[in-house]
């Protein structure tokens, strides 16, 4: 019995080494067996053959029963396997469950709901200025799932930021405030990506890069870039939700010409004269108004993605943080303005 039990292994080490198939693997190893019963069958019980064999012939008919058995439940099981009905994968949605989970304050609001999370998630918006401004805007705007963020600013963190740049750590001093946001934001919300722009906007690369996103927030703290973005995402179509402060007051709007709103030269046709608005290190600034302000830019990012509410496309918003006051004017294009007016 050991001679035919090696020939079956040296059958089957052969096949398993060369990649034979399975069939005929078992077609070789019911030759053996057959030719083994046959032999058994037709030779007297001391004929040689039958000795070097082994076993009888009613031990050699259990042990291809066997055999037959086991291959048949295997045939089987792998018939079945082939025409079982697949079982019904789950429905793949645009978030994972980390993403239902943490924008459920969202999704459940009426006017946002999924849609809504969903724009955002698909959404580009870039923010120019990660100082005081940019820093609770950017970290709200990765909270909130806005899928991809960039950001432009040439600054490094300076020690003087941390009173009002809440992005910023004590660690992140000396370090671009591109790179020092980027990593705040992948820390709030891995799920999002981030573009650090680590440069100062021109006439050129201010083109190239908005032309990529679907919305712009100006937070900077110097009328020629506000002038810049203003002018190059009017030319674009894309709107500007922009921002501006000083000890404590802050104002806020939305700057659109392509839907019928007066851009940020219609409003200021030109830059104050030198002295006239001094900038937070000249003038000052109470620490949590940038907070409140850029916290504001980040509610009207929301509301225009998920098309929820109305936004300040013709009004500006002005706190006044001393007395608690805020007041909306009206705001209206400039037929003579330069940039969206009948002049441009």
């Amino acid at each position: 019995m050991l001679w035919v039990l090696a020939i079956l292994a040296l059958i089957w080490g052969l096949g398993w080494a060369f990649d034979m198939p399975r069939a005929r693997l078992w077609f070789l190893t019911g030759i053996v067996l057959v030719a083994v019963l046959a032999i058994h069958a037709t030779l007297p019980v001391n004929n040689p053959l039958v000795v070097a064999i082994g076993g009888t012939l009613g031990g050699w008919l259990v042990v291809i029963g066997a055999v037959a058995v086991g291959g048949l439940y295997g045939r089987g099981v792998a018939w079945l396997k082939a025409h079982a009905p697949e079982a019904p994968k789950p429905e793949e949605g645009p978030f994972t469950d980390t993403e239902l989970n943490r924008y459920a304050r969202h999704i459940v609001l009426r006017e946002v709901g999924g849609p809504g999370q969903l724009a955002m998630k698909n959404a580009k918006v870039l923010v120019v200025g990660a100082g005081g401004l940019g820093s609770p805007a950017l970290l709200y705007l990765a909270a909130a799932g806005i899928g991809t963020i960039g950001v432009v600013d040439d600054d490094e963190v300076d020690n003087s930021n941390l009173q009002r740049q809440v992005i910023h750590r004590d660690r992140d001093i000396g370090t671009p405030k591109v790179f020092s946001a980027e990593r705040a934001m992948k820390a709030q919300n891995p799920a999002i990506e981030v573009r650090p722009y680590n440069r100062r906007l021109d006439e050129e690369s201010a083109e190239a890069i908005i032309a990529e996103y679907d919305l712009v927030l100006e937070g900077t703290d110097n009328f020629a870039t506000r002038y810049l973005v203003n002018r190059v995402a009017a030319r674009l179509g894309k709107p500007v939700i922009g921002a501006a402060l000083s000890q404590w007051e802050g104002q806020i709007s939305t700057f659109d010409p392509a839907k019928g709103a007066p851009c940020y030269q219609c409003v200021f046709p030109e830059a104050p004269a030198p002295g006239l608005a001094p900038s937070c290190s000249e003038a000052g600034v109470v620490g949590p108004l940038p907070g409140v302000m850029g916290s504001m830019m980040a509610v009207e990012v929301v509301k225009e993605l998920s098309r929820a509410g109305e936004g300040l496309r013709g009004r500006m918003l002005i706190y006044d943080a001393m007395y608690g006051d805020v007041r909306v004017i009206r705001t209206k294009r400039r037929e003579d303005c330069p940039v969206c007016g009948n002049a441009a």
